[in-house]
Protein backbone atom coordinates (compact mmCIF):
# COMPACT_ATOMS: atom_id res chain seq x y z
CA UNK A 1 0.00 0.00 0.00
CA UNK A 2 1.20 3.44 -0.33
CA UNK A 3 1.19 4.26 3.17
CA UNK A 4 1.61 2.90 6.48
CA UNK A 5 1.32 5.50 9.17
CA UNK A 6 -1.87 3.96 10.57
CA UNK A 7 -0.43 0.63 10.76
CA UNK A 8 2.41 -0.84 13.20
CA UNK A 9 4.66 -2.70 11.18
CA UNK A 10 7.82 -4.56 11.70
CA UNK A 11 9.35 -5.67 8.28
CA UNK A 12 12.50 -3.06 8.30
CA UNK A 13 13.90 -5.59 11.39
CA UNK A 14 14.55 -8.44 8.67
CA UNK A 15 16.21 -5.79 6.16
CA UNK A 16 19.59 -5.34 7.79
CA UNK A 17 19.81 -9.11 8.01
CA UNK A 18 18.83 -9.72 4.39
CA UNK A 19 21.58 -7.11 3.66
CA UNK A 20 24.00 -8.72 5.61
CA UNK A 21 23.24 -12.56 3.72
CA UNK A 22 23.75 -10.55 0.29
CA UNK A 23 20.34 -9.47 -0.81
CA UNK A 24 19.05 -5.65 -1.49
CA UNK A 25 15.83 -4.92 -0.17
CA UNK A 26 13.46 -2.30 -1.88
CA UNK A 27 9.65 -1.34 -0.42
CA UNK A 28 7.22 -1.05 -3.55
CA UNK A 29 3.34 -0.63 -3.32
CA UNK A 30 1.29 -2.51 -5.03
CA UNK A 31 -0.40 0.42 -5.99
CA UNK A 32 2.17 1.46 -8.10
CA UNK A 33 2.12 2.12 -11.38
CA UNK A 34 4.51 0.40 -14.09
CA UNK A 35 6.45 -1.31 -12.44
CA UNK A 36 9.08 -3.46 -13.98
CA UNK A 37 9.20 -6.69 -12.33
CA UNK A 38 11.52 -8.33 -14.11
CA UNK A 39 14.49 -6.23 -12.51
CA UNK A 40 13.65 -8.34 -9.18
CA UNK A 41 15.02 -11.70 -8.09
CA UNK A 42 11.56 -12.34 -5.39
CA UNK A 43 9.03 -10.25 -4.52
CA UNK A 44 7.59 -10.83 -1.13
CA UNK A 45 3.86 -9.91 0.09
CA UNK A 46 4.06 -7.96 3.04
CA UNK A 47 2.47 -5.51 4.34
CA UNK A 48 -0.74 -4.61 1.54
CA UNK A 49 -3.14 -4.21 4.55
CA UNK A 50 -5.91 -2.72 1.89
CA UNK A 51 -6.33 -5.39 -0.11
CA UNK A 52 -9.71 -5.67 0.62
CA UNK A 53 -10.60 -2.61 -0.96
CA UNK A 54 -9.90 -3.99 -4.05
CA UNK A 55 -9.16 -7.81 -4.36
CA UNK A 56 -9.84 -8.64 -7.64
CA UNK A 57 -6.99 -4.98 -8.57
CA UNK A 58 -5.06 -6.98 -5.96
CA UNK A 59 -4.87 -10.44 -7.62
CA UNK A 60 -4.49 -8.99 -10.94
CA UNK A 61 -0.83 -7.43 -9.89
CA UNK A 62 -0.05 -10.61 -8.15
CA UNK A 63 -0.43 -12.32 -11.96
CA UNK A 64 1.78 -9.59 -13.81
CA UNK A 65 4.28 -10.39 -11.56
CA UNK A 66 4.22 -14.15 -11.42
CA UNK A 67 4.23 -13.07 -15.89
CA UNK A 68 7.70 -11.66 -14.92
CA UNK A 69 10.75 -13.08 -14.38
CA UNK A 70 10.55 -12.35 -10.64
CA UNK A 71 9.73 -15.15 -8.09
CA UNK A 72 6.76 -14.45 -6.24
CA UNK A 73 6.17 -15.80 -1.66
CA UNK A 74 3.97 -16.40 -1.04
CA UNK A 75 2.71 -18.03 -4.43
CA UNK A 76 -0.38 -16.80 -6.09
CA UNK A 77 -1.77 -19.97 -6.14
CA UNK A 78 -2.21 -19.84 -2.51
CA UNK A 79 -3.17 -16.10 -2.44
CA UNK A 80 -5.97 -17.18 -4.45
CA UNK A 81 -6.83 -19.91 -2.06
CA UNK A 82 -6.51 -17.33 1.44
CA UNK A 83 -7.78 -14.59 0.25
CA UNK A 84 -11.39 -16.01 0.45
CA UNK A 85 -11.83 -17.35 4.01
CA UNK A 86 -13.69 -20.23 3.05
CA UNK A 87 -10.83 -22.29 2.52
CA UNK A 88 -11.06 -23.00 6.44
CA UNK A 89 -13.74 -25.49 5.18
CA UNK A 90 -10.77 -27.39 3.21
CA UNK A 91 -8.72 -27.42 6.04
CA UNK A 92 -11.88 -28.49 8.31
CA UNK A 93 -12.69 -31.73 5.86
CA UNK A 94 -8.22 -32.16 6.20
CA UNK A 95 -9.38 -32.37 10.19
CA UNK A 96 -8.06 -29.00 11.61
CA UNK A 97 -10.65 -28.00 14.30
CA UNK A 98 -12.43 -24.54 13.38
CA UNK A 99 -14.59 -21.93 15.09
CA UNK A 100 -17.90 -23.46 13.99
CA UNK A 101 -18.78 -20.88 11.00
CA UNK A 102 -22.21 -20.70 8.31
CA UNK A 103 -20.70 -19.47 5.51
CA UNK A 104 -23.49 -17.42 3.37
CA UNK A 105 -23.45 -15.47 -0.53
CA UNK A 106 -23.37 -11.60 -0.91
CA UNK A 107 -26.76 -10.02 -0.72
CA UNK A 108 -28.16 -9.79 -3.98
CA UNK A 109 -29.87 -6.25 -4.89
CA UNK A 110 -33.64 -6.61 -3.17
CA UNK A 111 -32.01 -8.92 -0.52
CA UNK A 112 -31.73 -7.91 2.98
CA UNK A 113 -30.93 -9.60 6.28
CA UNK A 114 -33.61 -9.52 8.16
CA UNK A 115 -34.47 -9.40 12.35
CA UNK A 116 -35.77 -12.85 12.05
CA UNK A 117 -32.14 -13.82 9.69
CA UNK A 118 -30.41 -13.02 13.00
CA UNK A 119 -32.26 -14.35 15.31
CA UNK A 120 -32.15 -17.72 13.51
CA UNK A 121 -27.97 -17.27 13.13
CA UNK A 122 -28.24 -16.97 17.34
CA UNK A 123 -30.55 -20.47 17.15
CA UNK A 124 -28.10 -21.91 15.03
CA UNK A 125 -24.77 -21.74 17.12
CA UNK A 126 -27.57 -21.78 20.64
CA UNK A 127 -25.27 -18.75 21.17
CA UNK A 128 -25.88 -15.24 22.85
CA UNK A 129 -23.32 -13.19 20.88
CA UNK A 130 -22.37 -14.26 17.26
CA UNK A 131 -19.76 -12.26 14.72
CA UNK A 132 -21.10 -11.71 10.70
CA UNK A 133 -17.38 -10.98 8.85
CA UNK A 134 -16.67 -10.52 4.68
CA UNK A 135 -15.26 -13.67 3.45
CA UNK A 136 -12.62 -11.19 1.95
CA UNK A 137 -11.08 -8.79 4.92
CA UNK A 138 -8.67 -7.83 6.98
CA UNK A 139 -8.09 -5.52 9.80
CA UNK A 140 -11.73 -6.51 11.37
CA UNK A 141 -12.55 -4.53 8.42
CA UNK A 142 -16.84 -4.81 8.15
CA UNK A 143 -17.01 -7.00 11.27
CA UNK A 144 -19.76 -7.15 13.89
CA UNK A 145 -20.21 -8.28 17.30
CA UNK A 146 -23.62 -8.21 18.02
CA UNK A 147 -25.78 -9.45 20.82
CA UNK A 148 -29.11 -10.36 21.32
CA UNK A 149 -29.81 -7.16 22.80
CA UNK A 150 -27.87 -4.93 20.24
CA UNK A 151 -28.92 -7.10 16.86
CA UNK A 152 -31.54 -5.28 15.39
CA UNK A 153 -29.80 -1.72 15.65
CA UNK A 154 -27.11 -3.14 13.21
CA UNK A 155 -29.49 -4.47 10.70
CA UNK A 156 -28.76 -1.23 8.13
CA UNK A 157 -25.02 -1.24 8.56
CA UNK A 158 -25.16 -5.36 8.26
CA UNK A 159 -27.23 -5.08 4.75
CA UNK A 160 -24.53 -2.11 4.05
CA UNK A 161 -21.46 -4.22 4.39
CA UNK A 162 -22.73 -7.39 3.06
CA UNK A 163 -24.14 -6.37 -0.36
CA UNK A 164 -22.02 -7.21 -3.07
CA UNK A 165 -19.66 -9.49 -0.75
CA UNK A 166 -19.59 -12.73 0.74
CA UNK A 167 -19.73 -13.17 4.41
CA UNK A 168 -19.46 -15.66 7.03
CA UNK A 169 -21.24 -16.09 10.60
CA UNK A 170 -19.50 -17.50 13.89
CA UNK A 171 -20.19 -17.77 17.30
CA UNK A 172 -18.53 -14.92 19.29
CA UNK A 173 -15.50 -16.91 21.31
CA UNK A 174 -15.82 -15.62 25.06
CA UNK A 175 -12.23 -16.84 25.49
CA UNK A 176 -11.55 -13.90 23.52
CA UNK A 177 -12.02 -11.88 25.95
CA UNK A 178 -11.41 -13.99 28.64
CA UNK A 179 -7.50 -15.32 27.54
CA UNK A 180 -6.72 -13.53 24.06
CA UNK A 181 -6.06 -14.98 20.70
CA UNK A 182 -2.83 -16.97 20.24
CA UNK A 183 -0.66 -16.80 17.02
CA UNK A 184 2.37 -19.07 15.79
CA UNK A 185 4.70 -17.82 13.13
CA UNK A 186 6.21 -20.51 11.20
CA UNK A 187 8.91 -19.08 8.48
CA UNK A 188 9.59 -22.15 5.30
CA UNK A 189 7.23 -24.88 7.81
CA UNK A 190 9.74 -24.22 10.70
CA UNK A 191 8.38 -22.76 13.90
CA UNK A 192 9.52 -19.29 14.89
CA UNK A 193 7.68 -18.07 17.93
CA UNK A 194 4.54 -17.35 19.31
CA UNK A 195 2.29 -14.51 20.74
CA UNK A 196 -1.06 -14.09 22.92
CA UNK A 197 -3.07 -10.98 21.52
CA UNK A 198 -5.41 -9.79 24.42
CA UNK A 199 -8.48 -6.70 23.19
CA UNK A 200 -8.74 -3.53 25.00
CA UNK A 201 -11.79 -3.49 27.47
CA UNK A 202 -14.97 -3.61 26.05
CA UNK A 203 -13.17 -4.25 22.29
CA UNK A 204 -13.06 -7.59 20.90
CA UNK A 205 -10.27 -6.53 18.18
CA UNK A 206 -7.00 -7.54 19.15
CA UNK A 207 -4.86 -5.88 16.63
CA UNK A 208 -2.84 -3.37 17.80
CA UNK A 209 -4.09 -0.83 15.60
CA UNK A 210 -7.56 -0.86 17.53
CA UNK A 211 -5.74 -0.92 21.03
CA UNK A 212 -4.70 -4.91 21.24
CA UNK A 213 -2.30 -5.82 23.51
CA UNK A 214 0.68 -8.06 22.71
CA UNK A 215 2.72 -10.89 24.67
CA UNK A 216 5.30 -13.34 23.39
CA UNK A 217 4.12 -16.67 24.96
CA UNK A 218 5.94 -20.44 25.18
CA UNK A 219 2.94 -22.42 23.52
CA UNK A 220 1.47 -25.55 25.04
CA UNK A 221 2.22 -28.32 23.37
CA UNK A 222 -0.98 -28.92 22.10
CA UNK A 223 -1.52 -25.30 20.89
CA UNK A 224 1.55 -26.57 18.80
CA UNK A 225 0.10 -29.96 18.03
CA UNK A 226 -2.79 -28.33 16.34
CA UNK A 227 -0.75 -25.78 14.64
CA UNK A 228 1.42 -28.04 13.16
CA UNK A 229 -1.60 -29.80 12.01
CA UNK A 230 -2.58 -26.86 10.04
CA UNK A 231 0.83 -26.88 8.39
CA UNK A 232 0.43 -29.57 7.62
CA UNK A 233 -3.11 -29.69 5.91
CA UNK A 234 -1.78 -26.54 3.73
CA UNK A 235 1.20 -28.49 2.80
CA UNK A 236 -0.92 -31.44 1.50
CA UNK A 237 -2.11 -28.41 -0.67
CA UNK A 238 0.31 -26.26 -1.97
CA UNK A 239 4.41 -25.86 -1.54
CA UNK A 240 5.18 -24.99 2.14
CA UNK A 241 4.62 -21.21 1.96
CA UNK A 242 7.72 -19.11 2.88
CA UNK A 243 5.51 -17.70 5.84
CA UNK A 244 2.02 -18.10 7.81
CA UNK A 245 1.01 -17.33 10.52
CA UNK A 246 -2.09 -19.55 12.35
CA UNK A 247 -4.51 -17.93 14.57
CA UNK A 248 -6.31 -19.89 17.37
CA UNK A 249 -8.61 -19.51 20.26
CA UNK A 250 -9.06 -22.18 23.10
CA UNK A 251 -12.60 -23.86 22.93
CA UNK A 252 -13.98 -26.46 25.02
CA UNK A 253 -12.13 -29.43 23.16
CA UNK A 254 -8.50 -27.69 23.22
CA UNK A 255 -7.85 -25.24 20.51
CA UNK A 256 -9.67 -23.90 17.42
CA UNK A 257 -8.33 -22.00 14.51
CA UNK A 258 -9.56 -18.58 13.12
CA UNK A 259 -7.67 -18.17 10.49
CA UNK A 260 -4.48 -19.31 8.62
CA UNK A 261 -3.07 -15.86 7.49
CA UNK A 262 -0.78 -16.87 4.34
CA UNK A 263 -0.94 -13.70 2.50
CA UNK A 264 0.17 -10.27 4.56
CA UNK A 265 0.06 -11.08 8.58
CA UNK A 266 1.90 -9.04 10.44
CA UNK A 267 4.50 -11.65 11.71
CA UNK A 268 5.59 -9.38 14.78
CA UNK A 269 9.39 -9.09 14.81
CA UNK A 270 9.46 -6.91 17.51
CA UNK A 271 7.86 -9.70 20.24
CA UNK A 272 10.88 -12.08 19.61
CA UNK A 273 14.18 -10.72 18.67
CA UNK A 274 16.01 -13.48 17.04
CA UNK A 275 12.52 -13.85 14.61
CA UNK A 276 14.07 -11.37 12.14
CA UNK A 277 17.43 -13.46 11.22
CA UNK A 278 15.08 -16.85 11.65
CA UNK A 279 13.04 -14.96 8.59
CA UNK A 280 16.38 -13.83 6.58
CA UNK A 281 17.66 -17.10 6.94
CA UNK A 282 14.79 -19.06 6.26
CA UNK A 283 14.33 -17.00 3.13
CA UNK A 284 17.77 -17.18 1.93
CA UNK A 285 17.87 -21.34 1.93
CA UNK A 286 14.29 -21.16 -0.01
CA UNK A 287 15.91 -19.01 -2.87
CA UNK A 288 18.88 -21.49 -3.10
CA UNK A 289 16.96 -24.03 -2.94
CA UNK A 290 15.30 -22.62 -5.80
CA UNK A 291 18.38 -22.03 -8.17
CA UNK A 292 19.24 -25.43 -7.52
Amino acid sequence: MDTLEDFEAYDHLFEPHLSALGWHVEVVSWRAKNVDWDKYDTVIIRTPWDYQEDAEAFLQVLETIEQSTAHLENSLAIVRWNIDKIYLKELAERGVNLVPTLWRDSLQANEEITEDDLHQYFADFSQPQIVLKPRISANADNTFWLTKANAKQSLAAINRAFRGRDFMIQPFMEAILAEGEYSLFYFNGEYSHAILKTPKPDDFRVQEEHGGRLTTIEPEPALVEHAEQCLKAISQLFTMPLYARVDFVRDQTGFALMEAELIEPSLYFNMDEQSPLRFAQAFVKRMNHLAL
